[in-house]
């Protein structure tokens, strides 16, 4: 007979091990002491302490908790469950999957609302997932047409905005830009915990000259850090807000990003304007 999900596997085939290196990472990643975890988590010190041992089996239900009490990412509360031999409680699906239909139109609707202002669907590693016909037409006016076929992984915005292969070239403040999004990503690997943000770090990291931005940076005076994009003699200036979706209960949802990028001035959101108004009158 199959164990049933919600119970612990044979001993034979897991121990504690695994589970308390899991949990002692997390806990020193959030900057929680053995007793301010488990006073928080509604448990005693001895306990937690002979978790993280191997001593003690830990419940599905103090997982859970303990989880939730550090704000663990959904996909690593999976990863913390299975390490102490349970089933995963969250599910991963796509954007297309039938039962995600709602979230996925609501999705396609706050791009279309954002035209003619680009805006991007982005995973939790900036992987592009969706874009609007605004986002399509400043790509493409910046590096020309895109390519009909999709590429063989995903386009990652990151990547994209810090690598001379990319949107480098045509970014008039590039430092400043690529310092932001460098420590972006730091922030995410250190609050998610998961290798492939690690990775993307190191792949940032790699790029020439982004290496040298981990230094202090000098301070900004704006409210929000500007993009100045600039072609021949075409000059945008835009900034971006980021957007989640609240409540997730599916690894998926959670890792969701909508970035919307809006005009810093008359002059760009006429450009934009004019592109739309453009493409429609060739309809």
């Amino acid at each position: 007979m199959n164990a049933s999900p919600l119970h612990r596997q044979p001993a034979s085939g897991v121990n504690g091990a695994p589970f308390g290196r899991l949990l002692k990472e997390w806990r020193a990643r959030r900057g929680f002491s053995q007793l301010d975890l488990a006073l928080a988590a509604r448990t005693t010190q001895r306990h937690l302490s002979f978790i993280e041992s191997g001593r003690a089996t830990p419940s599905r239900d103090m997982i859970m908790r303990i989880s939730g009490t550090m704000d663990i990412p959904l996909r690593q509360q999976n990863a913390l469950l299975l390490a102490a031999g349970y089933a995963p409680a969250w599910r991963e699906r796509d954007l297309a999957a039938p039962d995600l239909a709602m979230v996925s139109t609501a999705l396609d609707y706050i791009l279309a609302q954002h035209e003619p202002f680009p805006a991007f669907v982005v995973d939790r590693r900036w992987n592009l997932l969706r874009a609007n016909s605004g986002a399509i037409k400043l790509t493409e006016f910046l590096t020309g047409p895109l390519p009909v076929e999709s590429a063989a992984e995903p386009i990652n915005l990151a990547v994209a905005l810090m690598s001379s292969e990319g949107l480098r070239p045509f970014i008039a403040n590039w430092a400043e830009v690529a310092h932001y999004f460098l420590r972006t990503v730091q922030v995410d690997a250190q609050v998610d915990g998961t290798p492939e943000t690690l990775e993307l770090l190191h792949r940032l990291l790699a790029l020439p000259d982004v290496s040298t931005l981990v230094e202090s940076f000098p301070g900004i005076d704006a409210p929000v850090v500007p993009i100045h994009f600039r072609r021949g003699d075409t000059s945008l200036g835009l900034f971006t807000t980021i957007a989640t979706l609240g409540t997730p209960r599916d690894v998926t949802l959670q890792e969701v990003r909508i970035e919307c990028f809006f005009p810093m001035d008359d002059d760009t959101a006429a450009i934009l304007r004019s592109w739309a108004a453009a493409a429609n009158g060739s309809d």
